[in-house]
């Protein structure tokens, strides 16, 4: 029964903790404390701004990208896999899906080899699987150099970001010393401003680094899918090829 009773004090406590962060955070007057910011802190504020926009830019239409290729790829799979041959891509649906590009491709070279002239009696017959399977490990490439694009400044932010407000913390400690030595004496009201600069770049920094980072990850291993998934099919259009022509 006092377990029980301690236990219950322990999360009211808890409770009334959380409520007080959350009620400090909602309460905090940001705009007083900017007023009182040095130009360094409102330069490097200002900096964290434009990557934090660059960044979620880059993650809501990385978002749409990456969901685009998802309904359009399971679309033109379904259809191809329900032809049970070597069809024209034009017949195949979601052309903008990366293994329809792939896919034409290795058509494109198919029919560069097969393709006889009019009247000729011979049946088609494939004259290297090779350059056919080549082309479309090459269509596969670019499309995964496409769906990398943007990546770059992902990492950069994740990656420079919290040394852009490290050293907003820097600067805005030695100007909290700085306003020590002219007040002459160790006051709050000395080391205020300063202070606040530091904790406020630190945060900034931290705020426009984890979404970079956290989302940089999981484009990441989206690609490596994407790419792991045009690399089989590669081999299973190839497999198709092989066993129609030749």
């Amino acid at each position: 029964m006092c377990y029980g009773s301690e236990v219950g004090k322990f999360y009211v406590v808890l409770r009334d903790i959380v409520i007080y962060l959350f009620t400090t955070l909602i309460l905090i007057d940001l705009g007083s404390i900017l007023q009182n910011t040095g130009l360094v802190a409102r330069g490097v504020i200002a900096l964290l701004l434009l990557f934090s926009v660059i960044s979620w830019g880059l993650i809501l239409q990385k978002l749409g990208l990456f969901g685009r290729i998802r309904r359009e790829s399971d679309q033109f799979l379904r259809i191809f896999r329900a032809t049970r041959g070597v069809a024209n891509p034009q017949a195949l649906a979601s052309a903008g899906s990366p293994f329809a590009h792939v896919y034409a491709a290795g058509y494109r070279e198919l029919q560069s080899q097969v393709g006889s002239a009019p009247g000729n009696p011979n049946p088609p017959r494939l004259k290297s699987l090779q350059a056919v399977t080549v082309n479309m490990q090459l269509a596969s490439s670019e499309e995964v150099r496409r769906a990398e694009k943007g990546m770059s400044w992902l990492a950069t932010t994740g990656s420079v970001s919290p040394f852009i407000g490290l050293f907003g913390t820097v600067w805005g400690i030695i100007d909290a010393f700085s306003g020590l030595g002219e007040a002459g004496s160790a006051s709050l009201r000395a080391v205020a401003p300063g202070i606040s600069e530091a904790l406020l770049t630190t945060a900034a920094g931290l705020f426009v680094a984890i979404p970079a980072v956290i989302f940089y990850n999981q484009f990441l291993q989206n690609i490596r899918i994407l790419a792991q998934r045009l690399d089989v099919f590669a081999l299973e259009v190839a497999a198709q090829i092989e066993k129609s022509f030749t």
